[in-house]
């Protein structure tokens, strides 16, 4: 096969895989898909179970530095809305122990869900945290966070307001 047509083939299947990447990313308007994690305090939490109030889904590693500081903003956040809104956050691949240890330090209670995988983060994207995942009553994503950029304390606040009855 002559180089071009080489050339061609692979910019072709490299430009499909990219569009099937992209679209396997959850959002907006998108519904929240099904999952069900182990919360830390052993009560297990199915999606479902978000619908009725809005939410936020955060996505997390404590290594990760972006991470670090996107997490006390969401405890904020966490703290000024209380039952209005259903808060999780869900591990990328970390141990309970390490959550619960940076936790402590940082004077967190969000609740958080310890993945050993990347199983339920990969139904909602294939790359980047921290993400945001903010949906309605009703299920429905209605803004998504990744680290680039990451939001402020504002833009959660007034996503979270604009969504309050």
């Amino acid at each position: 096969m002559p180089r071009f047509w080489c050339g061609i083939l692979c910019f072709l299947l490299t430009s499909c895989l990219h569009q099937e990447q992209q679209n396997s990313e959850i959002r907006p308007g998108d519904p929240l898909p099904a999952f069900a994690v182990t919360m830390d305090d052993g009560t297990l939490l199915h999606s479902s179970r978000l619908l009725g109030a809005p939410s936020l889904i955060l996505f997390f590693h404590t290594g990760c530095s972006d991470c670090r500081r996107t997490i006390p903003l969401v405890q904020q956040a966490y703290e000024r809305f209380g039952d209005k809104v259903r808060f999780v956050a869900v591990s990328r691949a970390q141990s309970a122990g390490e959550i619960r240890s940076w936790w402590k330090e940082h004077a967190i209670s969000l609740p958080f869900s310890a993945q050993s995988d990347e199983s339920v983060y990969h139904l909602f994207a294939t790359s980047r945290i921290p993400r945001i995942y903010i949906s309605d009553a009703g299920g429905i994503v209605v803004r998504c966070y990744d680290d680039n950029p990451c939001p402020g304390l504002e833009n959660l606040i007034q996503d979270l307001e604009e969504l309050q009855p």
